[in-house]
């Protein structure tokens, strides 16, 4: 999905924000440079976004900082209190295992879908992706191994063909990428990770739905408990005054 000379999950993240190639703002710039660093953990949870260094950097005023950290407070990654400066949003071991289990969920019906409506060439096309995957677990690369997973549940939901799931499944939103990011750069994920698709996409070839569904459900919930036996320091086992502590620290 990627364009010539981006690198891995520029397209990707584009599509999620809602951003046509070639129209780009200076804001959804500022909005995806952000995003990906949050993601990729350059920017922790609590870590501050300084608006006037981003001016700086940008070249800009502090308009367009101020209107993507909106965007990014929308999508759930930033918070901006009263008189306090913006942080990235911490996220709570709860809120972890809520947004887990509705993605068992929801890409479980993907999985059943593609057993029962999908053809030899949408299937094609996740294998297609499976090698890109096997690649970057051999080379090691654990960023574009994340990006091309993502892409790979998007094949997935759209090879399912039913629009109103793909709709749900992008509204989870990028506090997803975030964990989803963490749990991939677990020692050993990788290899495990391939393994585990392979023998899904082998599921589908077989048109074994409630293997298929099961195999979803494992690997969605199996990247659940690396996160929560990680020690990640972003995650808070409380919300409620998170943020006033992360500001004392």
């Amino acid at each position: 999905m990627s364009e010539p000379g981006e690198g891995p999950g520029r397209a990707m993240l584009r599509q999620m924000l809602g951003v046509l190639s070639g129209e780009s703002s200076l804001v959804d710039r500022i909005v995806q440079d952000l995003a990906r660093k949050i993601i990729d953990g350059s920017l922790a949870p609590g870590a501050v976004v300084n608006s006037v260094e981003l001016a700086k950097n940008y070249r800009s005023s502090r308009t367009p900082v101020r209107e993507a950290l909106l965007t990014l407070q929308q999508e759930g990654l930033v918070q901006i209190p009263a008189r306090r400066r913006p942080r990235v949003a911490p996220v709570t071991l709860a809120q972890v295992r809520e947004m887990y289990e509705v993605r068992a969920s929801l890409h479980g019906l993907v999985s059943e879908l593609i057993v029962r409506d999908a053809d030899d060439a949408g299937l094609s096309v996740l294998w297609r992706h499976h090698q890109r995957l096997a690649a970057d677990a051999s080379a090691g690369d654990v960023d574009a191994y994340f990006w091309h997973n993502v892409e790979f549940r998007h094949a997935e939901a759209e090879v399912a063909g039913n629009r109103e799931l793909v709709r749900m499944l992008g509204s989870l939103g990028l506090r997803t990428l975030q964990l989803r990011h963490v749990s991939l750069s677990l020692p050993g994920r990788l290899d495990r990770s391939v393994a585990d698709h392979e023998r899904l996409l082998a599921a589908y070839a077989d048109r074994d739905a409630a293997l298929a569904v099961a195999l979803t459900r494992a690997i969605i919930m199996t990247g659940l408990r690396a996160i929560e036996n990680s020690g990640w320091a972003g995650l808070r086992s409380d919300l409620p005054g998170a943020l006033d502590r992360a500001e004392s620290a």
